[in-house]
């Protein structure tokens, strides 16, 4: 094709060579206007002497051939022009040809290219002062992203589900290489969220592909301080409402889960709406981030664009303790019903569906009902790329002590926008998912504390059949034994699936397992 294009350009080169060659021609082959012949005559052969000519009848001759002659130049020119357009309109063709060739090969090599910054876009600017929801104090002009549902955005999510379908291969190096997910950091009053926003800094690949938005609440004057010192490294906002919450008497208690709520409807509403941005990545100020964080988010960006059946995409594994993972298998991810959180990323078509019933208080648990979950799952990983070092919070170390102390993050970098992780898509994980689980043996938890009393590597299969058994079981295995309406930490199909003395495990319902029962919570 590209090779056609070439060959329609040099045409066009030299049919407009050929053509000014024989205008040229035909010009030279007159006798130039008001030079008299040897015969006397204006034209060859003519009988009109030069000095008739000089009279009035003469005088209008010259002027009309005059006018003839700029006509015949005006066609010419006119003709010319036409050429010139056809030409550039092949050459235009041709390099675009070229372009996709060029793509193509580079694909066919093996290698996705680390998408460049986009030199057009705008950086946004530090210590943005808000004052209300819809009017920003000095703020920047937004980092401007693909506008959904723009014919841009519908082509690319097109381009995504054809390579998947086509090809089964899911690369962002070519199919999303400059979509733009920004990180929307919530912060209160921990002036600890240094360490986050350095983690986040050093292992950002583009600031232009990555803007880093901090959205604080609370407003502690040092916590702002610590934010604004990082200049236009990030995007500083203020949530504008600090007033208390009206709340039942028995929920005084809670006053800050019900500000958490608040302040997150806020900050979203901003990366949404003000920034327009089409998806973002959430963290909140006492989360670590691993060296392959935004790897592992840019890849996962088109698998969770292109399936309807996943809602978010977590760096959270809430069984994540050293003991409980696999080492050897930091790139291996998994879907999940229950939602993680602790970094997570979000569609602004997802948000659209969330806020305008978004809850006062207690988001996480509100977003793991089944009103709002709609049988959709997560991505989440074996290895979390996120830890959390807050302690100290409205949940005055709930869990901490007990298990998110221990959980392991991930060092190793793994190149996830080089690999297919088509396998994540519903139909293909769903139905290798159950093989693996129930042609799994069946064993007692007994055989599995019992040493020697298992001679294979595993993996093995743990039934429950009930709340209270499996609650038994997690407890005993050590993983997290609370539900939440009736999905365990880490489920998929009701089944966990974990790491006990090195052997994997999956702690199951019974085989022909179709859903959930709210009553377990």
């Amino acid at each position: 094709m590209v090779r056609k294009k070439g060959s329609l350009i040099l045409c066009g080169a030299f049919l407009f060579v050929a053509w000014n060659a024989l205008l040229l021609l035909y010009l030279w082959g007159r006798p130039p206007i008001g030079r008299l012949g040897e015969g006397g005559g204006a034209e060859p052969g003519g009988k009109e002497e030069w000095g008739a000519g000089r009279g009035k009848g003469g005088t209008a001759n010259l002027a009309g051939e005059v006018i003839r002659l700029a006509e015949e130049v005006e066609v010419q020119l006119e003709t010319q022009k036409k050429l010139l357009k056809q030409i550039e309109s092949h050459r235009a063709v041709w390099a675009r040809q070229k372009d996709i060739g060029k793509r193509e090969t580079d694909d066919l090599n093996g290698g996705g290219v680390v998408p460049q910054p986009p030199k057009s876009l705008p950086t946004l600017k530090n210590s943005v002062e808000v004052r209300d929801q819809t009017e920003i104090k000095h703020t920047p002009k937004p980092v401007q992203t693909v506008a959904p549902g723009s014919q841009l955005e519908q082509d690319q999510a097109i381009g995504v589900k054809e390579e998947i379908s086509e090809s089964n291969k899911v690369t962002t190096s070519t199919s999303t290489p400059n979509v733009i997910i920004p990180v929307l950091v919530i912060a209160c009053d921990r002036v600890t969220v240094k360490r986050s926003l350095d983690r986040l800094i050093q292992y950002r690949p583009s600031p232009e592909l990555h803007p880093i938005i901090v959205s604080q609440d609370c407003g502690h004057a040092e916590t702002a301080r610590m934010i604004a010192s990082y200049g236009d490294q990030l995007t500083h906002i203020s949530q504008p409402d600090l007033s208390d919450i009206k709340v039942r008497p028995e929920h005084r208690k809670f006053q800050g889960y019900y500000k958490i709520a608040r302040h997150y409807r806020w900050a979203l509403n901003q990366v949404f709406n003000v920034f327009s941005h089409s998806t973002v990545v959430i963290v909140e100020d006492d989360l670590e981030v691993a060296p392959d964080f935004f790897e592992y988010f840019r890849a996962l960006f088109p698998i969770l664009r292109s399936d309807p059946s996943l809602w978010c995409v977590s760096a959270w594994n809430d069984n994540g303790r050293d003991a409980l993972v696999d080492p050897s298998k930091a790139g291996l991810l998994y879907r999940t019903d229950f939602f993680p959180g602790l970094g997570w990323m979000l569609l602004k078509e997802m948000w659209d569906e969330l806020e305008p019933k978004w809850p006062s208080a207690f988001w996480d648990d509100w977003m793991r009902q089944p009103e709002q979950r709609k049988d959709r799952s997560c991505i989440r990983p074996e290895i979390s790329r996120t830890i959390t070092f807050g302690r100290k919070g409205v949940s005055l170390g709930q869990f901490f002590d007990q298990y998110l102390r221990y959980i392991k993050l991930n060092t190793e970098f793994v190149p996830f926008t080089k690999q297919d992780l088509s396998y994540l898509l519903k139909d293909k994980y769903e139905e290798k998912f159950i093989i693996e689980v129930y042609r799994t043996p069946l064993v007692k938890m007994e055989e599995l504390q019992q040493e020697g009393a298992l001679r294979g590597p595993g993996p093995y299969r743990v039934q429950y059949s009930s709340r209270d058994s499996f609650k038994v079981f997690a407890r005993n295995l050590g993983v997290m034994d609370d539900l939440k309406s009736g999905v365990p930490r880490t489920g998929y199909r009701g089944v966990v699936s974990f790491l006990y003395r090195g052997r994997r495990v999956f702690l199951a319902p019974p085989e022909g397992w179709t859903q959930y029962d709210t009553s377990w919570s």
